[in-house]
């Protein structure tokens, strides 16, 4: 499997991240309440394979519920183009609509059960693992 750095960020270019991902990708699409009304698309990966480029001081940050997540928002657009997932708070999830998809050989959206999230978040933990 190819890996290569991929790039995203906001709709306005104040936030820029990078982050080195396989090449075929599989995303989830999650239907819990945030993931829903933003419409994020979720590609998981250790925090060792993130690096914010700029823009950390236009990031305001949003918690809920437990409080684990960070979901971190452009001050200036409002885009959240990453943030650390609570099913993976030792990686961060990059939301695939705030990436060029050219950047992959492939993409595979499957459907992530966040309504149930307690029943499901076990799938998603082996994602932020470091592999080396």
């Amino acid at each position: 499997m190819t890996r290569s750095l991929k790039k995203g960020g906001c709709h306005c270019g104040a936030v820029a991240w990078e982050a080195e991902t396989d090449d075929d990708v599989v995303i989830d699409e999650c239907n819990c309440s945030m993931c829903q009304m933003v419409g994020f698309l979720h590609l998981i990966v250790p925090k060792s394979k993130f690096r914010l480029l700029k823009g950390e001081n236009q990031l305001t940050e949003y918690r809920f519920n437990t409080g684990v997540a960070k979901h971190y928002f452009c001050k200036i657009c409002g885009v959240k183009s990453f943030y650390v997932p609570r099913s993976n708070p030792d990686g961060y999830s990059l939301n695939l609509r705030c990436m060029d998809g050219s950047q992959f050989s492939n993409i595979d959206i499957r459907p992530f059960d966040g309504q149930h999230w307690e029943a499901n978040a076990d799938i998603l933990a082996h994602l932020s693992k470091d592999d080396g």
